[in-house]
């Protein structure tokens, strides 16, 4: 058959079909019975018409898929095909099943080789994403197995697994992302070919939403706003809040979900005082210190008046023991403050203003997914980017302030190889300008950016959007988060998932002995 000659059209099964469905059915099942008879597939069409699909070819019915609504704690344990039917060899549909399970797929024997099972398995999956459904199940015969009298079932199923035998079935069945969930017995026990057994099947839909969730109206899209802050002499404190809550609106206004400032944005209130006061930076560092409380309420009263979540940048703060530390808050538009601190601390913050690293590394929960915040240096550090990823990370917020072109390169690409490494997003936030009046902000330089996983989904340099540099501008990037979950799953490579835990671990020590009680790593 000429491929010029096919005409083919994806469609749902009509009662109108039944004579030639079963003349399909009678032609691929002559080993088990042959069709269903009218009345079963009369009583499918009408209570589940959705999950029967069909391919023609000019009205030549040469593919059918037949599906029903199931419920998943029941059928994804050891059944029978006969649970499924029920008197009069009425195929039991569950309405309010959470799962779909795949009675028969079939091709027409002069059409296989053009894919398309493929094409019908590819239509049940988007129809089980469309209803929200768990995972798609089928009993899965093994139709070659006897031919391997001296395997085990087991045996059987490893070596199809591992393509030394092909069964026409299972073989198709891998091919198309189901995995293996048990041996299923007596599951056909007319079926001699498969001398009764089966392979009990799942496709795992893996943007299924429990109704809990649904309930909750989780978005999927999130909108981020990041500044590219421009350092410059001020007044006061208040014409540095001034400027934050200028951009806060902006942003906002464009109905962001995050609004992000760079690290230490606001350190030309060192600037406040004379040059020569400034010679001695640790008095100057905690002098910018005495802000930060202010700054923090400021900012928090703007999340919740502008309705936007803010990563407040970095501040320095003074902790415990009168310790400095270098911290980033995240105000979250409901009012509650959280902070992540600086972990790993440069040479130039230990030497001139004697800071300190955290020693706690968090994922945060918000209303637009679960975010992570990096500062600067602690992003050139992978293990992190990796600790936040097994928390289910979404978004990594980087504040940063970097004074040369090179420093800034080590940032922008450690960054980016934690958005690919570790498949999340990645937000990039640097300050610019000149400023020779105030010690240790000379010069800045930052190219704010947005950067993705890379993979088809997402642009082909995996960056999302970056500013120009050395520029005070505000950058916009939509991030998808069902992207994030589609490709952690089903990407062309899937950095996370085929981790060699076999080989390797990495945990996080547990510091709480720090305040009297040592426990165990975790």
């Amino acid at each position: 058959m000429s491929l010029d000659d096919l005409h083919l059209n994806l469609r749902n099964l009509t009662q109108d079909d039944y004579s030639q469905l079963k003349a399909l059915m009678d032609a691929v099942y002559n080993d088990i019975g042959g069709a269903w008879p009218q009345h079963t597939i009369d009583r499918l069409i009408q209570e589940f018409p959705d999950g029967q699909i069909a391919i023609e070819d000019d009205g030549k019915l040469v593919g059918v898929a037949l599906t029903v609504r199931v419920d998943y704690d029941e059928f994804s344990n050891p059944h029978r095909y006969d649970d499924l039917v029920g008197n009069r060899d009425i195929i039991l549909n569950d309405p309010e099943g959470d799962a779909m399970y795949g009675l028969d797929v079939l091709i027409h024997p002069d059409y296989r080789g053009y894919r398309l099972g493929r094409r019908l398995y590819e239509a049940r999956k988007e129809l089980c994403r469309s209803m929200n459904l768990r995972a798609i199940l089928a009993g899965g015969r093994i139709p070659s197995y006897h031919e391997y009298p001296d395997l085990t079932p087991a045996e059987y199923i490893e070596r199809v697994a591992r393509k030394e035998i092909h069964d026409p079935i299972l073989s198709f069945q891998l091919a198309n992302d189901f995995q293996v969930k048990r041996l299923l017995r007596k599951y056909l026990p007319e079926d001699e070919k498969s001398q009764g057994f089966a392979t009990l099947l799942e496709w795992n839909n893996i943007l299924f939403e429990p109704a809990e969730r649904v309930l909750e109206n989780r978005p999927t899209q999130v909108r981020v706003g990041a500044v590219q802050w421009q350092m410059r002499e001020c007044a006061s404190m208040e014409s540095v809040l001034q400027q934050v809550e200028y951009f806060v609106d902006a942003i906002s206004s464009y109905q962001s979900d995050f609004a992000v400032f760079p690290e230490l944005f606001n350190a030309p209130l060192m600037g406040l005082q004379d040059r020569a006061t400034q010679q001695d930076q640790l008095a100057a560092i905690r002098y910018l210190a005495g802000f930060t409380e202010q700054f923090k309420t400021e900012m928090s009263r703007m999340a919740v008046s502008y309705n936007i979540n803010i990563i407040a940048g970095s501040m320095i703060e003074v902790g415990e023991e009168d310790r400095l530390y270098n911290v980033s808050y995240l105000c979250h538009r409901d009012g509650h403050v959280e902070k992540q601190s600086k972990l790993h601390i440069t040479p130039q913050e230990r030497r001139e203003w004697v800071i300190e690293g955290g020693d706690e590394l968090r994922v945060f929960d918000t209303d637009a997914g679960r975010i992570g915040i990096l500062i600067c240096y602690d992003v050139e550090f992978p293990e992190l980017g990796r600790l936040l990823a097994d928390q289910d990370m979404d978004i990594l917020f980087v504040p940063f302030w970097t004074d040369t072109k090179n420093g800034y390169l080590r940032v922008r690409h450690c960054a980016q190889a934690r958005a690919i490494e570790n498949e999340c997003y990645v937000v990039l936030c640097g300050s610019v300008g000149n400023v020779p009046s105030i010690r240790n902000l000379d010069i800045q330089y930052a190219q704010s950016a947005v950067f993705s996983p890379s993979d088809f989904a997402f642009p082909h340099d995996a960056v999302l959007a970056e500013t120009t540099p050395n520029t005070e501008m505000v950058i916009f990037s939509d991030l998808d988060l069902t992207r994030l979950t589609v490709v952690r799953a089903e990407g062309s490579v899937t950095n996370l998932k085929d981790r060699r835990k076999d080989l390797f671990d990495l945990r996080w020590r547990d510091w709480s002995w720090k305040s009297g009680a040592k426990q165990d790593e975790t």
